[in-house]
């Protein structure tokens, strides 16, 4: 498989490219986007399909309880003026940045309150947008909340909680391990062949639910439980290595699940998403099982993913109650320099550490957050007490592309990479400290 993948990367220069949204086929009744039921989370699809995920796969809702909303009083202000360099010497606004990289909503809270909130591509506040892997961040605090009431030990090791995976890549693990994504299992050639199909990575994703629906993939396991089984490579050492692996977040939610017997969704919803005050239900995508995906299928409102980053800007503490231990939040911002060191061998990404489900942008600031495949991204600065959330549609890489439609001109954005959403919001944080 991994040859093919480097046939299709040859074939990407001989193709013709485009850097703006590309149309696409629309059914006649207006307003019912045609989907193939394989392709919903596929580029062009998913400029509709990314805030209507409950529309086009399995989902179960996390409600956000009978409490009252938790309000975000506004202050709003310009900044679609303010410029920030590019890696190539360009200098663009915000506003360009937002208009050209695929945006669907943008937010910035700066001191409790929204200075910025726009919605782009048909987005409404009211829509749910999936996170993609920004839910690990959102796994990552709820694994915080069960290791403060004693049912989680990160030191434990993962067998103990989840015995059947003594025979797995899994064995020596420790719950930590899964966190900071130091754990040494793996899947063929890794996330190289996440879109290859009859991969084991992709398979995984079809277990999950995610990749289309599960019963038109015979030789996919029938959930993500039965795929996890089937991990049994182990790369190298568990602790030694750095490597983001989805399959990690979701043995954490297998752990979760059964340390308090609750459907995920539940416990989602009475332990944070209500406690919280979110304004609109969330949702997860759910298998054949009834598993919800913790790895990269939780769905919220923009303003309600902001309410969750106010709530590590307040270290865990919302409405008078503790939601989240604050240690937790501090131990997550406090990543050891070993950590660090683990990320330097794989900098490919904006972050410089990854701990407790969290990525750690900057090793003195400690501003942190997480993001998602195809330009979600959330940020959080305590030191600033300012945050921002981004949620997007960008184009699939060009060889996935080429995989699931070679018969179309591959799109790609003019920046489609998360370190110039970070450098944006890097721009806007140092406007409003003036």
């Amino acid at each position: 498989m991994s040859q093919e993948f480097d046939d299709l990367s040859r074939r990407v220069a001989g193709k013709s490219w485009q850097s703006g949204p590309e149309s696409w086929e629309l059914d006649p009744t207006l307003g019912a986007p045609m989907i193939p039921p394989d392709e919903w989370s596929f580029w062009p699809y998913s400029s509709w399909t990314f805030s209507h995920v409950s529309e086009n796969t399995r989902t179960a809702r996390v409600w956000r309880g009978p409490g009252p909303v938790l309000p975000l009083p506004h202050r709003l202000r310009d900044i679609s003026g303010i410029e920030f360099a590019c890696s190539d010497g360009r200098r663009v606004t915000v506003q360009e940045f937002l208009e050209k990289d695929f945006t669907d909503g943008f937010l910035v809270l700066h001191r409790g309150e929204i200075v910025f909130e726009t919605y782009m591509n048909g987005m409404e506040p009211h829509f749910k947008h999936i996170g993609r892997s920004v839910s690990k961040c959102v796994t990552g605090t709820m694994v915080g909340i069960l290791v403060h009431r004693g049912l989680v030990d990160p030191e434990s090791l993962v067998t103990r909680y989840l015995p059947e995976l003594q025979a797995t890549a899994y064995r020596g693990a420790t719950v930590q391990h899964l966190l900071d994504h130091t754990a040494g299992a793996t899947m063929g050639n890794g996330d190289k062949e996440f879109y290859l199909p009859r991969t084991q990575y992709y398979n995984f994703c079809v277990a999950s639910g995610y990749f289309g629906p599960p019963e038109a993939h015979p030789d996919a396991p029938a959930n993500t439980w039965a795929s996890i089984l089937t991990i049994t490579e182990q790369e190298a050492p568990h602790g030694a290595r750095f490597r983001y692996f989805d399959p990690n977040i979701d043995v954490l939610g297998f752990i979760m699940q059964r340390v308090t017997g609750k459907f995920l969704p539940e416990l989602f919803s009475s332990e944070l998403w209500a406690p919280m005050g979110a304004e609109e239900d969330a949702c997860q995508i759910v298998d054949p099982a009834r598993y919800a995906m913790t790895s990269g299928g939780f769905q919220a409102t923009l303003r309600d993913w902001a309410r969750f980053t106010l709530l590590h800007l307040r270290r865990g503490k919302l409405n008078g109650r503790q939601i989240v231990p604050s240690e937790w939040i501090d131990d997550t911002r406090a990543a050891n320099d070993h950590l660090f060191q683990l990320h330097e061998e794989q900098l490919s990404s904006a972050a410089r550490a990854y701990h407790n489900g969290f990525r750690i942008y900057d090793q003195k600031r400690r501003d942190y957050g997480h993001s998602g495949h195809a330009g979600q991204f959330l940020y959080i600065d305590p030191q600033s007490d300012f945050a921002a959330v981004k949620l997007s549609h960008w184009p699939d890489d060009a060889e996935v592309q080429l995989l699931h439609r070679p018969d179309r001109r591959v799109t790609t954005p003019p920046f489609g990479d998360h370190r110039y959403t970070l450098g944006a919001i890097r721009a806007i944080r140092a406007e409003l400290a003036k």
